[in-house]
């Protein structure tokens, strides 16, 4: 199944003031699928690292001129090329620092795009249709262009496709409510016209997205009614330029998403691959109107696939790039990693068998969360066997409601009935749209539970969280609610399963956990492996000389005064931070919350919110787990929940940004400091000296062996 991956932001926007346009004008790929070129709206082209999230290089046209077309980037004499004031055609390269001392030619008529196929020479693509190399174009900038389209017709999209042999320029235009498609093949140079199928009258498509396959070309276009359809040209056979004859281009329907009550204003499909389209600005079928989503619909079953909710106005913008998708939302741009695993009604239905990893951990784990929240004691395996007799014959005998009846069941039945329900249609096989279904449900009953304080179901959630088919962006109250009625399984449960909480929502879980108290931990029932891991930990004491990682908690810093080593062997006794400082189920839960992802800069202003006692009490939480994880005698247990030690120095590092001010100035916390300052310090040591390692291996990497060695020799290797 599809899948869309944590985001993060690559640069801030600045939106128009009416809020109808993001400010970005194009984003074009550069040497390699890890650098981007965006161009804004009015005089900036900048070069970004998209892996570093920075900027590398940025060029500005001056007060009074505008970039008119998007900048693209000529990998065959990596030089830049842009289109300032619909004439000026500006190429530059990277290390030039000003636009307006490079390279600038004037033509003869308004440009529409520059268009720059990998491995290609730029094409120009006029307004009026004509379409030329830019070499060509400027050995003569001012030779005449021809006039293509007709006075009315207006060009609204173009793009470049290129097939084995041969780079085609693509673009629509729009006259009198009809839509025009042109296909310019370069070499040789034919021109072919196809008019699309009407949609209803005043309706006219919101995006384009082309790609090439099997000798074909295909182009998917979205209405506002939310209408995909897709549209296919042979590559073979085109004719040459018939004058003004139209021929007729049919469709077909791909998918028919869902608009509400209303039409979409901004909105765009994007294709991915042969059976998978991402679109941005139509709502999610499980979600409430005026919510903003990603998506990842599959063509050939008609199935959502992935969803994220996205914060901020939607600009209708979308660009794909290497399994990157690049959207501008609010004031920020964001890439959003995704993947699109090959298709197939399994997949689809979300009933592919994973890794062989996953079986293991999912199906011994599903049948027991019922027993657990009902503080069952059975043994596991007698636990899962009963489980499954007694959905199966729950299975048998109940009514095949179907999810809308379900959903109406909800909303006014009482708790035993509704979480009898829930579970047989979850039991059941015969669900069209397992995701949508498992959306509709979690959003009926948390809506519910909101509404009236009398009524949860804590096992029918669990049971929906389970199913691996629920996302925060689905549901964003689950947790909350969750959180309201103090039910931390539920919690544990969406830490583990959901990829998309909200760095607000992690923070309001962690602020949760600890502060109620290990009394209170005590008696929650959390998932099996977590509590496991945790006991493993707390019954090992610390080995006298263990190292690891590059620490030893006993060994003192080389540049320590002659003081602090005497003030250091006064100590004898048990360090405290070798005592783990909160509960076993409370450690588990905060486990939880180390190992969910998030982005610093979201997260930096929720940490803010804790109060000074939780900072430090959660900093010597992460103290005793890093020195537990320097042990040479500790097993790394891949198999339990556990977070790593990167995870640990990461909120290390966290709370220290955003609290640092307090901790200095809070008496109790001077010799914590200290200590994490010690820790920190052996980790950088650790580095440096890997460092060196590397560089002495890649020394001897770089060594020549001879090819004919006697039966005896000697060589003497000099390391630097």
């Amino acid at each position: 199944m599809a899948a869309l991956y944590e985001g993060y932001t690559l640069c801030g926007l600045a939106p128009a003031q009416n809020l109808s346009n993001s400010g970005i004008q194009g984003i074009e790929t550069e040497r390699d699928s890890d650098y981007v070129v965006v161009t804004d709206t009015t005089r900036s082209v900048t070069l970004y690292k998209v892996s570093d999230q920075k900027p590398l290089s940025s060029w500005t046209v001056k007060q009074g001129q505008t970039l008119t077309c998007p900048a693209v980037y000529n990998s065959q004499t990596k030089e830049y090329v842009a289109v300032s004031d619909s004439k000026v055609i500006r190429i530059w390269k990277e290390e030039d620092l000003l636009l307006d001392k490079a390279f600038k030619a004037t033509v003869s008529s308004d440009v529409w795009r520059v268009h720059c196929a990998a491995g290609g020479e730029p094409v120009v693509l006029f307004q009026r249709g004509a379409v030329r190399l830019l070499d060509s174009l400027l050995s003569a900038p001012q030779q005449p262009i021809e006039e293509v389209l007709s006075p009315e017709e207006a060009i609204s999209w173009s793009t470049i496709v290129v097939t084995e042999t041969q780079q085609f320029i693509i673009f629509t235009t729009e006259q009198k409510g009809d839509t025009f498609l042109y296909l310019q093949r370069l070499n040789p140079n034919t021109l072919q016209r196809y008019r699309l199928e009407r949609q209803e009258p005043g309706l006219t498509p919101l995006s384009f997205s082309a790609s090439y396959r099997d000798k074909h070309i295909r182009l998917l276009y979205l209405y506002s009614n939310g209408n995909v359809y897709q549209s296919v040209v042979s590559v073979r056979g085109l004719v040459a330029d018939e004058g003004t004859q139209a021929l007729p281009l049919p469709r077909s329907l791909q998918l028919g998403l869902p608009v509400g009550d209303g039409q979409l204003e901004a909105a765009s499909a994007q294709v991915l691959d042969e059976a998978h389209v991402a679109v941005v600005g139509v709502p999610h079928p499980s979600a409430g109107a005026g919510k903003d989503f990603l998506c990842i619909w599959n063509t050939n079953f008609q199935t959502l696939q992935a969803g994220k909710e996205m914060a901020g106005k939607i600009y209708g913008q979308l660009w794909s790039y290497s399994n990157k998708l690049f959207i501008p939302h609010g004031k920020t741009l964001s890439v959003i990693p995704y993947e699109c695993p090959k298709s197939s009604l399994a997949s689809a239905l979300g009933k592919l068998r994973q890794a062989k990893i996953e079986e293991s951990k999912a199906p011994t784990l599903v049948p027991s969360w019922n027993n657990i929240l009902h503080e069952e004691k059975a043994h596991p395996s007698r636990t899962a066997e009963t489980r499954k007799t007694r959905t199966t014959r729950k299975s048998q005998s109940a009514s095949s409601l179907t999810s809308d009846q379900v959903l109406e069941l909800i909303k006014t039945a009482p708790i035993e009935e509704v979480q009898k329900e829930v579970e047989g249609l979850l039991s059941r096989m015969d669900i069209q749209d397992l995701q949508t279904s498992v959306g509709q449900l979690a959003s009926t009953l948390v809506s519910r539970s909101l509404d009236d304080p009398a009524f949860y179901t804590p096992s029918s959630l669990a049971q929906l969280v389970h199913t691996r088919c629920l996302c925060h962006s689905v549901c964003p109250d689950l947790v909350l609610l969750a959180l309201e009625r103090k039910d931390y399984f539920l919690c544990q449960l969406c830490l583990q399963f959901f990829p998309d909480i909200p760095e607000a929502v992690t923070c309001a879980c962690l602020k949760a956990f600890i502060s109620m108290s290990d009394a209170d931990a005590g008696q929650v029932s959390l998932e099996p492996d977590s509590v496991s891991f945790m006991e493993s930990l707390m019954a090992r004491e610390l080995g006298p000389a263990g190292l690891q990682n590059g620490f030893s908690p006993n060994a003192m810093d080389e540049d320590h005064s002659d003081d602090t080593r005497a003030e250091n062997k006064e100590k004898t006794s048990t360090p405290p931070e070798q005592i783990c400082p909160v509960g076993l189920y409370k450690a588990a839960l905060l486990n939880e919350v180390l190992q969910t992802a998030y982005s610093d800069s979201f997260l930096l202003p929720h940490l803010k919110d804790l109060s000074s006692q939780h900072v430090v009490l959660f900093l010597q939480y992460l103290q005793f787990l890093y020195l537990k994880y320097s042990q040479e005698s500790f097993p790394q247990m891949h198999g339990l929940r556990s977070p790593s030690l990167t995870q640990i120095m990461d909120w290390v590092c966290l709370l220290l940004d955003a609290h640092f001010t307090v901790l200095v100035m809070t008496p109790e916390a001077k010799g914590l400091l200290k200590s994490l300052h010690s820790f920190v310090k052996s980790q950088v040591r650790l580095v440096s000296e890997l460092g060196k390692i590397e560089g002495s291996l890649q020394e001897l990497n770089k060594m020549k062996t001879k090819k004919e060695v006697g039966k005896y020799s000697i060589e003497i290797i000099e390391l630097f």
